[in-house]
Parts: structure tokens; sequence; C-alpha cells
């Protein structure tokens, strides 16, 4: 079957037709991106220049700052140049990418996390296993594994939305190519596209959430049930906290975006929501991993001290 696409390109609407409101958008989300790029850089030079944080927590860390900044890329700089352009084209292969990229980061980052708090699991009720357990090619064979299942779950989106015929109007209620906003262009059946939406999206989503949900309940029975005094649980339970309120900012808005897909209009809210876990969040985590964690901050300050020309911080 031939690819039925009479539409060439598309017009993402974005945010705001308000050229006024566009300037001070521009200047948010640029703000927003160069802190992205900067704190979740950040992250990624000091656990590989500091031979302390060289453990699995802190190599997966990385890849999550890794997908943070590849996962912001895919959409804001294509939204910065749109708040300054009055004609906000994309092409359609184009849009194909930046769907395709966009899933395939923001799966990985999802099942990385229910990876994440597998670790932690181990960490905390199997510490003297715990070396032997997530040895260094378990550890790359999860990364492995979780960023190819990404791209694999992304790819099967992009051809079955390649195939659908789009033959006019070519506005997308977005400032993304999102498969939702997309499918309600197409003007060939969209059934089997959400039905794979409703089904294989939130079957990953759900998956990753109920593991980390699940290595979260083993954690607090360990606590209250083996360890004896408070102060310990405490001491296990907070190099948690960081990752709990990251899996809190990251499932909560992906789960209410798209475990009842359809065809319908991409609201106001679901772009919102969007623009938390897109956005915000991978602004948001190098700040709760550095502000929460003493190693990070501990190494932090080494490096700064190393490399600024003054020597003080």
């Amino acid at each position: 079957m031939e690819n039925q696409t009479d539409v060439h390109e598309f017009i993402l609407l974005g945010l705001t037709n308000d050229r006024r409101e566009q300037h001070i958008l521009f200047v948010l989300f640029l703000l927003l991106y160069t802190s992205c790029l900067l704190g979740n850089g950040a992250i990624l030079v000091v656990v590989l220049t500091d031979p302390r944080l060289h453990t699995p927590m802190y190599f997966f860390l990385c890849n999550l700052s890794c997908l943070d900044i590849c996962c912001s890329t895919v959409t804001v700089p294509k939204m910065l140049t749109g708040f300054l352009m009055q004609h906000r084209s994309i092409s359609f292969i184009a849009c194909l990418t930046q769907l395709h990229f966009f899933h395939f980061l923001g799966s990985s980052e999802g099942m990385l996390l229910g990876v994440m708090a597998y670790d932690r699991y181990v960490a905390i009720c199997s510490p003297l296993c715990y070396t032997v357990i997530m040895n260094k090619l378990v550890c790359i064979l999860l990364a492995v594994t979780t960023w190819s299942a990404g791209f694999f779950h992304a790819l099967m989106h992009t051809v079955v939305t390649s195939r659908l015929w789009f033959c006019g109007p070519n506005l997308v209620q977005h400032f993304f190519c999102d498969i939702k906003p997309l499918l309600k262009l197409s003007c060939s059946s969209t059934a089997l596209n959400v039905t794979l939406l409703n089904i294989v999206t939130s079957c990953i989503s759900l998956g990753s959430f109920l593991l980390t949900l699940l290595s979260y309940l083993y954690i607090i029975a360990f606590l209250f049930f083996k360890v004896q005094t408070w102060q310990s649980r405490w001491k296990a339970f907070s190099t948690c906290a960081s990752h709990l309120t990251v899996v809190a900012l990251l499932y909560i808005p992906v789960l209410s975006n798209y475990m009842l897909a359809s065809a319908g209009n991409a609201s106001d809210r679901e772009m919102i929501i969007t623009l938390l876990y897109s956005i915000v969040t991978p602004v948001l985590n190098p700040l709760i991993y550095t502000l929460r964690n003493q190693e990070v901050k501990s190494a932090l300050r080494k490096f700064l001290r190393k490399n600024l020309p003054s020597g003080r911080i």
C-alpha cells in the first residue's frame, strides 16, 4: 500500500497568536531551555569526572539527564522559532521525525524511571548483593534495553501514522507534532492508531509506573519490618525522595494525557500538561537531584573549585 499523503506540510498553531504574548513566551521558554541544558549538562559533567559517582545510581542519572536534554531539544527550538515567525510550518517528514523522537525519548525516560526504582530497591533491600546484582554489564544492558524499547515503541507509532491519508486541512492544534492532534487531521480511519495509543502506550506507561510502585512498596515494607530505628529508616528512604519526586512529575501528566486517547482536539489543558513533562520537568530534574543529594552537591563544588579561575566557591 502506497502512502496516500496529499498534505506536504503542517502548520503548528502553537500556544497563542498574540504577538505580545509570543514575545514573552519566547523569553520564558528560552530561559527554561537554557536552564535545562546547563542543569542536565552539569550533572553529566560532574558524574563523568568524579570517580566517586561511578555507581549504578549515577549511571542511570546520567541517562536521565541525557534523555531530558534530547527531549527538550526535540520540541523547544521549533517552538521558539514559531514565536518569532508568522508562518509556523513543518514539513510532513520533519513532523513525523519530531513525533518519533518525542515518543522515543519520552517512553525511554518513563521506563528508565522504573529501572531506577528497581536499582533503589536492590540497594536498600539487598545491600550485600547490590554490587553483584547491579554489576556494570547488567546496568549497561538495562540502559540499552530501555533506549531500544523506547525507539521501537516510537517507530511503531511513526509507521502507522505515516500510513494515514492527509488530504487537508493541515492546521495542527499543538506546539509540536504529537499523535493525537495529527489523528484529527487524517482523512482515513484512525482506529488502529487510537487502539495502539490506548493499549501499547498505556501498557508501557502503566508497566513502568507499576514497577516503580512495586519497588517502593517493597522498600517501605523492608524499612518498617527489617530496620529497627526511625533514623535509619529515614536515612534510607531519603535516598529515594528525589526519584519519587521526578516520578510524580513525569507519570501523573503522561498518564492523564495518554490513558484515554482519542482523535479529538488537543485541548488547552492537554497542551499545558504536555508543557509540564516535556519542558518544565527536564528543568526541574537536575535541581531536584542536586538540592536533595549531598554527594552530587559535594562533587559539583569540587568541580567548580577545580575549574573556576578564582578557585573559590
